[in-house]
């Protein structure tokens, strides 16, 4: 006989597969928890906890990742691709993109060709960082370890049709605070992340992390809806392209051991115990 647990979770797997046949349609709540016959509030419930997102932004999640293949692969205008993905017209695009991706279906169509990108490099107790801005956030920051040519260079990378100015701003200057231990302004630092879904999804769960605290890979899995993979988490977290902002550093193995950082163990180690002292103070 089946468990509860057991039921439940066929129960998302056939709504999964019933977003997945429909998104074109864009099915609402009512409509999908009357397919696996729950009333839409035990099947909210019911998603959420498995999932780790409600089945509105799982939709939304589905949408993007149709439209950004469409984008990437075909020659398609945003109204045909807005047609393709089930939304009622560019508009409702753009908003989802901006609210999914961080940014336009056009910038992300053109390698952030529409983007205005300002960066500096700025001294911390842990090294030289450099932090980049587009009008909307923070959307890169990082240790420039091999020096500020080849930090520059792996930021364009990932906007390769950007406009760049060697500029330093105000919503720069705030997300260097943090470095200074002045933690006060941390919600005045908003960030422009480009990004799969999955990887998208793994940065908004470190993000709840707390400072001073720490999780595993298999926690983080688990809160980020994908319980048991713990190594696509962790390449998820490798591709993390806001250091420190983005708490990266806060995962460690289940045997306690630190495990591997992108700008190396040595500093992991460090920014734990400055943010442990921090706290403890």
């Amino acid at each position: 006989m089946e468990t509860q647990q057991e039921l439940d979770y066929k129960r998302v797997a056939s709504a999964i597969a019933f977003f997945r046949e429909n998104y074109k349609l864009q099915p609402k709540l009512e409509a999908v928890a009357a397919h696996v016959n729950l009333s839409p509030f035990h099947f909210q419930r019911m998603f959420q906890n498995f999932a780790g997102v409600s089945p509105k932004t799982f939709l939304q999640y589905l949408s993007i990742g149709h439209a950004k293949q469409i984008l990437q692969h075909t020659g398609a205008s945003l109204a045909d691709t807005a047609y393709e993905t089930g939304l009622s017209g560019t508009s409702r695009l753009h908003d989802l993109f901006i609210k999914v991706e961080g940014m336009t279906p056009g910038e992300y169509k053109n390698g952030g060709a529409a983007l205005d990108i300002k960066y500096s490099f700025a001294a911390t107790v842990f090294g030289k960082v450099l932090v980049a801005s587009t009008a909307r956030g923070i959307c890169h920051m990082s240790f420039a370890d091999e020096g500020e040519e080849a930090a520059l260079h792996t930021l364009v990378t990932h906007f390769p049709n950007a406009r760049y100015h060697a500029i330093a701003d105000v919503i720069q200057q705030n997300a260097l605070f943090v470095f200074s231990q002045d933690w006060s302004r941390l919600d005045e630092i908003k960030l422009h992340l480009k990004g799969t879904d999955f990887q998208l999804k793994v940065w908004e769960t470190l993000l709840k992390v707390p400072c001073g605290g720490l999780t595993t890979y298999g926690d983080l899995a688990r809160k980020a809806g994908y319980d048991g993979a713990y190594r696509a988490v962790g390449t998820a977290i490798g591709g993390n392209p806001v250091a420190f902002l983005i708490p990266c550093h806060r995962v460690i193995k289940s045997s306690g051991e630190i495990g591997q950082y992108r700008w190396g163990a040595e500093r992991k180690n460090v920014l734990i115990g400055w943010e442990a002292s921090t706290i403890s103070n």
